[in-house]
């Protein structure tokens, strides 16, 4: 990775850059595959299905019994691995989640409150492509599942048998979600965007992708379908001191580089010997990975900045917002009360992004591109809408009453002021 030694303040902008977005190349593809399913329904799915992945399609739904044939076709060490995933997952999400709130009386008789209401429809969208990730399965399912959402609907890409991966099957199925349809990219973006003969329509779409999914998802926001959040490439920044570990510090980095070529990973540290070491390690570790091409192009997006101090790594690393923070310092957990932007923060040596990503109980649906800056990572909250409740007695009508008549007269609205004064009006005949 390209090392800078003590880089200006008027150097912190260019050099906290992501790669940028080459939305111009795809927005034109994606566009006509909408405007294709839109107007051709299942027919353009299973054209999109046999010209991306070379799959021949007679249905689109899965079956029930695809998927009880998928759950035996995955190892049963792998499944224990889920089930801890899904206990530490449902664990934490199902005690960050308040559905009810405390009624608050603001003055007597006028009594407000809040509810999370589940939202009716939504869809969740899961990769297949070289790494099939079902453990996004877990992140999304298992909110969906504490919300109670009415329907839930899941897309993910098939191989060139037609099958989707039995893992993603299995973990979907686990997460009680069993409406599965055989689409991917952007072509499964549009179909729960606009509905077609097989694939109900949704209200809200969750899930990663590439460029052409990432865009679809922006697309669809026009159509009045909301998005989990805005995306971009996968990214990790770490804030490491002299003493830090270098071969924990490459593994973290080149762990998140092996996501995409436009990943991006950034080193912060105070110590010159530490970004050199970890130069080395990256090296020695690159070797044995099976991804290692797409490492090494994740590489070419990614730097270390050496800096004065710890406390200017973490200014920089409020300035990039990054979706992933690892604080691997002999002071973390002081650093980490000091961050005020970040998507995820791991803390301490042992605290490796891998464990958030799988299985710590956190959600690895976070926003990237910065976007941490105004956007949380996905939650229960995430598959709700929060109502608000209020009901005044007659008491409370003629406490608050006479505050909004004039408000109301204040601002010429004559017919909001009638409906109080109508209220009042009948209380006084009484």
């Amino acid at each position: 990775m390209e090392i800078i030694i003590n880089p200006s303040q008027a150097h912190q902008k260019t050099l906290l850059e992501r790669p940028l977005k080459q939305r111009s190349e795809v927005d034109h593809a994606v566009k006509e595959i909408i405007q294709l399913v839109r107007e051709n329904g299942d027919e353009a799915l299973i054209a999109f299905a046999k010209q991306f992945d070379k799959a021949e399609l007679k249905n689109l739904k899965v079956s029930p019994a695809e998927i009880s044939q998928a759950s035996t076709q995955v190892d049963e060490d792998l499944k224990a691995a889920i089930q801890t995933a899904y206990d530490n997952i449902y664990k934490f999400h199902k005690a960050c989640y308040t559905q009810d709130y405390p009624v608050v009386e603001t003055m007597p008789g006028m009594t407000c409150w809040r509810k999370s209401l589940p939202i009716q429809k939504v869809g969740l969208y899961i990769p297949g492509g070289s790494a099939p990730l079902f453990s996004t399965v877990l992140m999304l399912g298992i909110p969906a599942k504490i919300a109670g959402n009415k329907q839930v609907v899941l897309c993910s890409p098939t191989d060139a048998n037609g099958n989707i991966n039995p893992v993603v099957l299995h973990t979907a199925n686990l997460c009680g979600i069993t409406e599965i349809y055989k689409v991917g990219g952007a072509q499964a973006i549009a179909a729960m965007t606009y509905g077609t003969e097989s694939v109900p329509n949704v209200y809200k779409i969750f899930g990663p992708g590439n460029a052409f999914v990432t865009r679809a998802k922006e697309l669809a926001q026009q159509e009045g379908v909301a998005i989990d959040m805005p995306a971009g490439p996968s990214e990790v920044l770490i804030i490491a001191d002299a003493a830090a570990n270098p071969a924990f510090v490459a593994s973290d980095l080149l762990a998140q580089a092996e996501h995409g070529h436009d990943s991006q990973v950034i080193l912060l540290t105070e110590s010159e010997d530490l970004a050199h070491a970890v130069n080395e390690q990256l090296e020695v570790q690159l070797s044995s990975l099976s991804r290692k091409q797409t490492a090494e192009a994740a590489l070419e997006n990614s730097k270390t900045i050496v800096l004065e101090s710890i406390d200017q790594c973490v200014e920089w690393s409020d300035v990039y917002a990054p979706e992933h923070l690892i604080i691997n310092t002999a002071n973390a957990d002081e650093v980490a009360n000091r961050i005020t932007v970040a998507g995820s923060i791991f803390i301490g040596a042992y605290t490796c992004e891998s464990l958030g990503d799988y299985a710590s109980g956190t959600n690895h649906t976070l926003p990237t591109y910065g976007y941490a800056r105004n956007y949380s990572g996905v939650s229960v909250d995430s598959f709700v809408n929060k109502v608000t409740y209020q009901k005044a007695s007659a008491q409370g009508i003629e406490n608050l009453g006479p505050t909004v008549e004039k408000m109301a007269a204040a601002e010429g609205l004559d017919a909001h002021k009638n409906a109080v004064s109508v209220r009042l009006k009948s209380l006084n005949n009484d």
